[in-house]
């Protein structure tokens, strides 16, 4: 027998029990799925911050400067002198403008060639000074000495032939100049006698008198020299009265090879021509003055630092003239005839590209004996050693220094 269907209450409340049921499920599913997503967003990763820029690197410290070569000159003579001092003082001027701060330079003026010279050599070590030029012949043998005590310091010496691993010698072809200038003096005399004002009897000098006798020789060969030397470079005094002698004995157009301008001046006071000698002396005797022969050491002394700067310097020799731009001769006075400009620019012409020679044979001696055989042309080795008078120079030659 078939049990009986439920009443019509029973099944209302059930329906209704399980209504309430599905609710309460659902109810549980979405708060589950609440708490699901605030647990994940809770745990989940946050956004982060975009990092802080890394601060700049600090500027690299400009490299230190070096400090500035110390450089200094030693002078035999006054700056003021207006020739052999001046010309070198220029030429350390001329290092200052090129080099600029890379430089510190100075100079003692005036100091004679004996103990004071390595006195004032000492000196310059001791402040410092890490090149030292010697600018007279006489700084020699002191140059050497402190040279030796101070292997670390740089020194070059003027005019002299002694070196050491750090000494050199430097010299400025002068012979150039005072050919050019007897071109001028053979044709400008009226006697045909020329004076000479010599310093001191080394080859150097020796050389500049006969160079001086055969360029004038070149264009007028009655030419004769006298001398008088005063044993001195710089001695205005006795410079005047030598030059006073030698035109009171006849020569009306000298040259000299001492550092003032004591000659020029004489020879304008006497009447007389007369040339400048190391640097343009026009000023000091414009009416006497038929040009001068001068030197620009510039181009040496600007290339020896810059040896010292770069690393470079090494010990030799070095003698430098026209071709190298270390010896002119300039101001030529407006009375000398035109074919005597010609002559003379010829022969600059010739030393610069080296298609003439001075000391080329044939050459004689005072006393008459060849001392350069015809087409023989002289070295720096017998340049540097002349100890004669050529043909044509009178007097004899005192003794002393002749290397």
């Amino acid at each position: 027998m078939a049990a009986d269907p439920p009443s019509q209450p029973s099944l209302k409340k059930e329906n209704r029990s399980m209504t309430d049921l599905h609710k309460r499920s659902l109810l549980k599913v979405a708060a589950l799925s609440a708490l699901a997503a605030a647990t994940l967003a809770g745990c989940g990763k946050k956004e982060e911050p975009a990092p802080a820029p890394a601060p700049a690197a600090a500027p690299a410290p400009a490299p230190a400067k070096p400090e500035p070569l110390k450089v200094a000159w030693a002078y035999v003579g006054p700056v003021g002198d207006g020739g052999w001092t001046f010309a070198h003082d220029n030429g350390r001027k001329a290092v200052e403008k090129e080099f600029g701060d890379q430089v510190v330079t100075s100079f003692v003026e005036k100091v004679p060639e004996s103990a004071d010279a390595e006195r004032v050599l000492r000196d310059m070590v001791a402040q410092g000074n890490k090149m030292i030029f010697g600018t007279t012949f006489g700084y020699m043998e002191p140059m050497l000495k402190v040279a030796a005590d101070n292997p670390e310091v740089k020194f070059e010496h003027a005019t002299g032939y002694k070196t050491a691993p750090n000494m050199r010698t430097y010299d400025s072809r002068t012979y150039e100049g005072a050919y050019m200038a007897g071109v001028i003096a053979g044709k400008m005399t009226k006697t045909n006698t020329l004076g000479v004002v010599g310093s001191i009897p080394i080859p150097e000098v020796i050389r500049n008198i006969n160079s001086f006798t055969l360029g004038a020789q070149s264009v007028n060969p009655k030419i004769k020299t006298k001398v008088v030397w005063v044993n001195e470079w710089f001695n205005p005094p006795k410079e005047t009265e030598a030059a006073t002698a030698l035109i009171n004995g006849g020569a009306d157009v000298l040259m000299q090879n001492t550092d003032s301008s004591a000659v020029l001046q004489t020879a304008e006071k006497m009447g007389k021509r007369a040339f400048g000698w190391d640097s343009d002396m026009t000023a000091y005797g414009p009416k006497a003055h038929l040009g001068s022969a001068v030197i620009n050491w510039g181009p040496y002394y600007i290339k020896a630092v810059r040896d010292a700067l770069d690393g470079k310097w090494t010990t030799g020799q070095s003698w430098w003239g026209v071709k190298e731009g270390a010896i002119d001769f300039v101001s030529v006075a407006a009375d000398v005839p035109e074919d005597a400009k010609k002559k003379l620019d010829e022969v600059k012409a010739g030393l610069k590209d080296g298609s003439f020679v001075i000391w080329k044979g044939p050459i004689v001696g005072q006393d008459g004996k060849e001392v350069l055989a015809k087409d023989a042309v002289a070295d720096d080795k017998f340049l540097g050693g002349i100890n004669f008078y050529v043909k044509g120079v009178e007097g004899k030659i005192p003794g002393g220094d002749k290397k």
